[in-house]
């Protein structure tokens, strides 16, 4: 998980504290309490209408802040006032220390409540793991500065220690994340990320090609294309024999993956334009259904277009292609020459394509 992801799991929980600090700063502590109490009883409220769930995180975030203020009021006291910065951070602390070092991770329940519908694989949360075990470091030391400063140092250097240094070491982490990053995925061939839908075709959540084909058969979409000519015959692909897939068997004339966060229409385009080398601009949605096989689930949405006789070169996708008479493919089913997943979706298409075949 990246750390703008980690960053969108704890500010829903934590903004009434957010809201109260800046409250505090701008009218002081009595009117910051309740201006920040009354957005956490609205920000639970609208939770609770809107996801019908009562935010727990909110509410122990609201509590505090009626704690802090009610002591920041009586106390009357500079320390107390110099000390918010470090209860904060201890209270970060605490919630990134038990998420990282016990079985117990507080950061993927938060995530599972403001990242609704997403599922994490295991490598989203290794890396998630990974980034929250590094800033559980960097709140803790720059917690202690702050309650150091507080007792030990001038006003000014508590200033700069508690504000504007927290921001450059926070954004010196994010830097050396996103150059890590770049390097890693220099360093190693970018796989492709499809995305990981329900049966209605809703995104769930994303994988990688090779765990979309690794037996776990989580669902993932695919669209089809069929190329018709002029005469009603059925362009095939023959597929490379290098494929995972069904190697060297006779396909639909464009199949592929749509990359995660992909529109269908662009998925289209760019896997007929891919595999055929043709720029076909207009495609008629014929059906979607469910296939499975061995290795996986495919949620495929299927398409047809019209075309006649074109230039093809053999590409790393496609061996060769061919228009193929209807009754010459009837009579080559089930003789190990085309695909199954074609085989099935030729008898499903005919009674769905609006064209003579």
């Amino acid at each position: 998980m990246k750390i703008t992801e980690i960053l969108k799991t704890l500010l829903p929980g934590l903004l009434p504290l957010l809201v109260f600090i800046l409250a505090d700063e701008i009218w002081g502590t009595e009117i910051g309490l309740y201006v920040a109490v009354g957005f956490g009883i609205i920000q639970l409220i609208v939770v609770y209408f809107k996801e019908k769930r009562f935010d727990k995180f909110v509410f122990f975030d609201t509590l505090l802040i009626v704690f802090m203020g009610v002591i920041s009021i009586i106390l009357e006291n500079d320390i107390f006032f110099k000390l918010k910065p470090g209860i904060i951070g201890f209270i970060l602390v605490g919630i990134l220390g038990i998420s990282a070092f016990s079985p117990k991770n507080i950061m993927m329940k938060m995530s599972q409540n403001y990242l609704k519908g997403i599922k994490i694989n295991k490598e989203q949360e290794k890396a998630m793991l990974r980034s929250i075990r590094i800033l559980f470091w960097i709140f803790l030391v720059h917690t202690l500065l702050v309650f150091y400063s507080a007792f030990c140092m001038s006003k000014e250097a508590w200033g700069f220690i508690s504000g504007v240094l927290f921001y450059l070491v926070f954004a010196g982490f994010f830097v050396f994340e996103l150059v890590r990053n770049l390097i890693i995925r220099r360093r190693k061939p970018v796989e492709e990320i499809i995305a990981e839908v329900d049966e209605n075709g809703k995104i769930i959540g994303s994988m990688t090609r090779t765990e979309a084909h690794d037996g776990s058969k989580r669902l993932h979409p695919v669209i089809h294309v069929h190329i018709i000519n002029s005469r009603g015959e059925i362009l095939l692909q023959k597929r490379c024999m290098d494929k995972l897939i069904q190697p060297g068997k006779w396909d639909t004339a464009v199949g592929g993956h749509i990359s995660y966060g992909e529109k269908i229409e662009k998925a289209l385009e760019r896997e007929t334009e891919e595999e055929l080398g043709l720029k076909i601009i207009k495609f008629s949605f014929i059906t979607k259904y469910i296939w499975k096989s061995e290795i996986e689930s495919e949620l495929v949405f299927v398409f047809a277009s019209m075309h006649d006789e074109f230039d093809f070169k053999k590409n790393s996708e496609v061996d060769e292609v061919k228009f193929w008479d209807k009754n010459k493919i009837r009579k080559n089913l089930n003789k190990n020459i085309f695909t199954p997943n074609f085989e099935m979706e030729f008898v499903k298409i005919l009674a769905n394509l609006k064209i003579n075949i």
